[in-house]
């Protein structure tokens, strides 16, 4: 399984994490939760969506769309802010249409939240950072009370 390496916002050391990793990741050096931003090609995506223990906020998009490009800084800063709580995973459709087909998108950007491998919410269209935020926060509340 292809792995994602990333960088601790606490101590700054470098983690290898495998991409269908379940749990928390973790630094190795620190022990501080890591942000869990990674990108997922068609072929991983089902694992990772099924795999994993925290919601998992995935983001359609393609390197030509400005709207898409404009909402990810707002992701990488929720990454590191629900670093533990929440997985992003990045699915550039340009190179994985088979999960753009499967999810029944239409147009990007396209946000889709599951949990414990089910759609809970789906926002489209680019959104500032705490719009994202008070959505997911939403979503997430909403799905936890249906349980």
């Amino acid at each position: 399984m292809p792995t994602s390496e990333i960088r601790c916002p606490a101590c700054r050391a470098r983690n290898r994490v495998a991409i269908d990793a379940a749990g928390r990741p973790r630094c190795g050096k620190c022990r501080t939760d890591l942000p869990w931003l990674i990108d997922v090609e068609g072929d991983h995506f089902a694992s990772v969506i099924s795999s994993s223990t925290v919601p998992v906020l995935v983001d359609l998009w393609a390197p030509w769309c400005g709207p898409c490009r404009a909402v990810a800084p707002a992701l990488v800063e929720l990454s590191g802010e629900l670093a533990g709580k929440l997985r992003v995973v990045k699915v550039n459709v340009d190179q994985a249409p088979t999960v753009q087909a499967s999810l029944g998108v239409q147009g990007i950007p396209t946000m889709v939240l599951f949990d414990g491998g089910r759609e809970i919410g789906r926002q489209v269209g680019a959104a500032p950072k705490h719009a994202i935020r008070t959505w997911v926060d939403q979503v997430l509340e909403s799905a936890a009370t249906t349980q």
